[in-house]
């Protein structure tokens, strides 16, 4: 009986020593922190573990996590992330937005400068081209997303940015603010050139014939015309830059003696289908 006894114990605290070698998995976090316990899974973004000791499962997303130390001794480390502490992030300047992926493939209109007769014209007629472009460019766009033109003025605002200061800012600085990572631009000049006018006149005699020759009366009759047109001609410079301030796309356009001052619109659409915006 002493002998089954004995036997029991000894293996008793043969578990019990076998158990207190057994090593806990170590988590340790972003911020340093250790856990010490049971990695049950690691997926594409997460880790399963329970504590030493319990039953309750735990999932830490890797962003937390700087490295695993396995029972085995193997360690596992995740290097795309850094501890919050040794994290620098540079501030934004006033009025921009960080760069962020979301910003790829995104493309905002900048409200033009239009130009008559050698004088700045109102913003109703900068603002006309920009929804102009927007709606033309949208409609062949592809893989790129637009940004509306009332968004794209609202953030301008916000940002403090007017048709007066906006020469202070870099491109790259726009695209930040905006984020997006192109911006389009350009400068419509509309000048009269000369205005014609057209003049005709229409007439006819009649002679009554069936009295006699003394009284005979001869009537005219007739009509007046007269025409008036004036031509313009048409400069449209138009400029797309990239997130990072370089130009990918640069064109001017003349264009002689329309008879309207929006046949810069033709002109507009003809450079646009040669951007590398445009898709069929």
């Amino acid at each position: 009986m002493k002998k089954i006894f004995g036997g029991i114990l000894l293996l008793f605290l043969s578990l019990t020593v076998f158990a207190q070698e057994v090593k806990p998995d170590i988590i340790t976090k972003t911020n340093g922190e250790e856990m010490k316990g049971k990695v049950l899974e690691i997926t594409d973004s997460e880790v399963k573990f329970s504590y030493t000791g319990e039953t309750t499962v735990y999932t830490l997303k890797k962003s937390e996590i700087a490295k695993i130390t396995h029972s085995s001794g193997r360690v596992e480390t995740f290097s795309s992330t850094t501890a919050p502490t040794e994290t620098k992030t540079e501030a934004a300047p006033a009025g921009q937005k960080p760069v962020s992926a979301d910003s790829r493939n995104k493309v905002a209109v900048l409200p033009f400068a239009f130009i008559k007769d050698g004088q700045s014209a109102t913003d109703v007629l900068s603002e006309k081209v920009q929804a102009e472009t927007y709606s033309y460019l949208s409609k062949h766009s592809g893989i790129y997303t637009l940004l509306d033109p009332r968004t794209t003025n609202a953030l301008l605002i916000k940002a403090g940015v007017t048709k007066d200061n906006i020469k202070g800012y870099t491109m790259d600085e726009i695209c930040k603010m905006l984020g997006v990572e192109y911006v389009i631009e350009g400068i419509v000049s509309v000048n009269l050139v000369n205005q014609s006018n057209y003049q005709s006149n229409n007439g006819a005699a009649k002679t009554q014939n069936n009295t006699k020759s003394s009284d005979r009366k001869t009537t005219y009759s007739g009509s007046s015309y007269s025409t008036s047109s004036q031509n313009y001609s048409t400069t449209l410079n138009l400029n797309i830059y990239n997130d990072k301030g370089a130009s990918v796309y640069s064109q001017e356009r003349k264009s002689l003696f329309n008879t309207t001052q929006d046949a810069y619109i033709a002109t507009l659409e003809y450079l646009l289908k040669r951007t590398p915006l445009y898709t069929k």
